[in-house]
């Protein structure tokens, strides 16, 4: 059986098709480059509308049984910008060190990273990660967070991910 992943395109301009969503693409092709263990990605491109993200958020963990959820977009310091508070009332718990160390690699590569507002929690089953919008970025950060993903998701229960460790080592303490 293989892993479902949720990836969801938050995006106004993409979501009415005024351009094209190269967060998602990014997104499932990072993906498939880490992991080895077998997968299926199952994608969203929704509006940056916090009742919308919530629904879709609560769907692909409690409908679609997503173990991961992996967005882009929306986590910046405009008005529309709401990802990081739906993420939050979607999420019995929220994991800090996911935002603080995406921040910390993208402060690496340009300033402005400190206005980001990534966040990760968990709901149910399923590990919820914002990313930033920017295609670079996405991989910046996803490459600096997965090495944890696969334990935490051994942590609640979800299926056993393994990476291609060429790419991503997978951290799992030892028994």
């Amino acid at each position: 059986m293989s892993a479902r992943i949720g990836i969801v395109t938050i995006s106004d301009r993409a979501s009415r098709g005024v351009y094209e969503d190269k967060g998602g693409p990014a997104i499932r092709d990072c993906l498939t480059e880490i992991l080895s263990s077998r997968w299926e990605p199952v994608p969203r491109l929704i509006p940056d509308e916090r009742p919308v993200i919530e629904k879709t958020l609560k769907d692909l963990a409690d409908t679609e049984g997503c173990c991961l959820i992996v967005t882009t977009g929306g986590t910046g310091p405009a008005k529309r910008d709401v990802t990081p508070e739906a993420t939050e009332a979607v999420c019995e718990k929220m994991l800090d060190g996911f935002g603080e160390q995406m921040r910390a690699v993208s402060l690496k590569v340009v300033p402005t990273a400190i206005l980001s507002r990534q966040v990760a929690g968990i709901r149910g089953k399923s590990l919820i990660v914002n990313l930033p919008g920017k295609p670079s970025a996405i991989r910046d950060c996803l490459m600096a967070v997965f090495p944890a993903i696969p334990y935490c998701i051994d942590l609640i229960e979800g299926p056993y991910l393994t990476t291609n460790e060429s790419v991503v080592k997978a951290f799992r303490p030892k028994q």
